[in-house]
């Protein structure tokens, strides 16, 4: 006898309007009726049922959904080929969506608001996201981390740029007061170290000389600030350590 169209219903999960529509445009018409004209589907309909099912999930319109079953070169094998194939296309563009939403979700959370590729753009190509993890995880309770994420979350690209130069300038200056010979005790040397405290106190966060002092010592301690700076001139990591220490000493005392 076959199923009614409110059983069809119930176990595709459709309604019974979507079904007697598909039957007047001729894109799901039931094998038979019963005596009193109702209708009824066979096992061929609801395979029928299932495929237009499918690929009006993957946004096919009802016409494209008829050429396609109707095809008569097409068989049930080179359905499920192509349902396949467009199933992973669909993971593959999934999963690209939801990466690029982790990395959004990121950004946000860390306060830069660039999208990834402005972000080696401004910062290089040894910038890496795993820092912004990393420094959540070693200061995200602080109130350090409270400001920066309060001031960074306003920033924009041209916002990172300008800080950016900021810094590159006053890393070449540094490494020329080196190169001249001024010791990182000296009131040049020293002074460099107190821009250096200030213009992380009007990007950042307020930066007290013992924060400062704690930076100094990282930039020896971790291998990755060690080599920023032996990059811009080697030894200068030592010196501006110094230096800043030697502001520190000289503020604090």
């Amino acid at each position: 006898m076959g199923y009614s169209v409110g059983q069809v219903a119930r176990l595709a999960g459709v309604t019974v309007r979507t079904l007697h529509h598909y039957d007047e445009v001729g894109l799901l018409s039931p094998a038979g009726r019963t005596p009193s004209g109702y209708r009824r589907y066979g096992a061929a309909d609801l395979d029928r049922l299932q495929q237009i099912l499918f690929y009006r999930e993957l946004g096919f319109s009802l016409d494209d959904i008829a050429s396609v079953l109707d095809d008569p070169g097409t068989g049930p094998s080179e359905h499920l080929r192509r349902q396949h194939r467009l199933l992973t296309d669909r993971i593959a563009r999934l999963q690209e969506m939801a990466a690029a939403v982790e990395r959004a979700m990121e950004a946000r959370k860390m306060g830069i608001n660039l999208t990834p590729e402005e972000k080696f753009e401004i910062f290089g190509e040894g910038y890496s996201e795993d820092y912004e993890v990393e420094a959540e995880q070693r200061w995200g309770d602080s109130e350090v981390w409270r400001q920066s994420q309060q001031r960074t979350a306003r920033y924009g690209k041209q916002d990172w740029v300008r800080i950016k130069a900021a810094g590159d300038d006053l890393n070449r200056r540094l490494a020329e007061a080196m190169a001249a010979g001024h010791a990182p005790d000296s009131e040049q040397a020293m002074a460099l170290a107190e821009e250096h405290r200030q213009s992380i106190s009007d990007s950042f966060y307020d930066c007290s000389y013992a924060i400062h002092r704690g930076l100094a010592g990282m930039y020896l301690a971790d291998p990755r600030f060690t080599a920023t700076y032996e990059k811009v001139r080697p030894g200068l990591a030592q010196w501006l350590h110094d230096a800043m220490v030697a502001n520190a000493d000289r503020a604090e005392g």
